[in-house]
């Protein structure tokens, strides 16, 4: 059985009422103008019009090399339906040095448009012609989001002495530096307010001077251990989040049963050992936000309507 594939076209046309809002060419004896071209190329070029902040008459390539994308739409008056008939290719046109044309080859086969039942032809030998040139702002604001995925030493280890006799309600852990950020961990030895003092609970924070910015976010995988003293059965949890302005910091309320932890994972001196290995961070996004006015910019040329 044989397959077959079909081109689909990007050419759309349509109807609509609003006249074009680049630029207009109405003609009041169409004849003349072609009686006009017959001698010469057979063509008329409109005066120069700007759209978009570009002129569309030449295209004058400044250094470095530089260009220009802008969706073009054409118009065809009828005065029968008084509407404008449109046509368009829905792809965005690249105007630079080597190519500074673009258009449409066929709108209307010369018979339909000829014939004054019709409507494009009306009021005697008028008609009117128009373009709407949609053109792109630079490409002037745009992010660059990395992640790190391999570390020389992913791990950081939390080693909590006389674990049982600990007054304080929460213990913070020494900063460390993981995926280029500054880390610590939060560790609640008789649970946090949500836990109900059921429940080891554990955190992990980025340091105030990593923590994200209003427009950021920062992804991080890790795994968390407590480890157990005899090296055969740690208890181990996968952290994956995304840290925002409004989160920072991500864990567990009830990360380990406060019940099952002394059985376990606390050794003979009452030392609680705390494991993390980290996976991947995003590193710093980088962004940039140009003002247009600084870029390079030039001059756009339609013919850019006629192909």
């Amino acid at each position: 059985m044989g397959s077959s594939s079909t081109e689909v076209s990007t050419i759309v046309k349509n109807w609509r009422e609003h006249p074009p809002a680049s630029y207009s060419l109405k003609i009041h004896s169409f004849s003349q103008l072609e009686n006009s071209t017959a001698s010469s190329d057979d063509k008329y070029q409109s005066r120069l019009f700007s759209s978009g902040g570009y002129n569309c008459e030449s295209l004058m390539v400044f250094t470095p090399p530089t260009e220009t994308f802008a969706e073009l739409r054409f118009f065809v008056y009828n005065k029968k339906e008084n509407k404008y008939f449109t046509i368009q290719d829905i792809e965005v046109k690249r105007f630079n040095a080597l190519q500074t044309v673009w258009g449409v080859q066929q709108i209307l086969p010369c018979d339909t448009f000829s014939n004054p039942d019709n409507g494009y032809i009306f009021e005697g030998d008028q008609c009117e012609f128009g373009v709407d040139v949609i053109v792109s702002p630079p490409h002037t604001k745009w992010e660059i989001l990395t992640f790190a995925e391999k570390y020389s030493d992913p791990k950081f280890y939390w080693v909590i002495k006389k674990f049982s006799e600990l007054k304080e309600n929460v213990q913070t852990s020494n900063s460390f530096s993981m995926g280029g950020k500054k880390w610590f961990l939060m560790l609640y030895p008789k649970s946090d307010s949500r836990a109900e003092g059921k429940w080891l609970s554990i955190f992990l924070l980025l340091a105030d001077c990593d923590k994200p910015k209003a427009d950021e976010k920062i992804y991080m995988k890790a795994n968390f251990r407590i480890l157990d003293p005899l090296g055969s059965n740690h208890f181990d949890r996968q952290l994956e989040m995304w840290c925002t302005e409004q989160i920072p910091a991500w864990g567990w309320s009830q990360f380990l049963s406060l019940a099952e932890l002394p059985k376990v994972y606390l050794d003979k001196e009452d030392t609680l050992k705390v494991e993390v290995e980290f996976k991947v961070v995003s590193a710093a996004t980088k962004y940039s936000e140009a003002d247009p006015l600084e870029e390079e910019w030039v001059q756009l040329t339609p013919e850019n309507y006629i192909d």
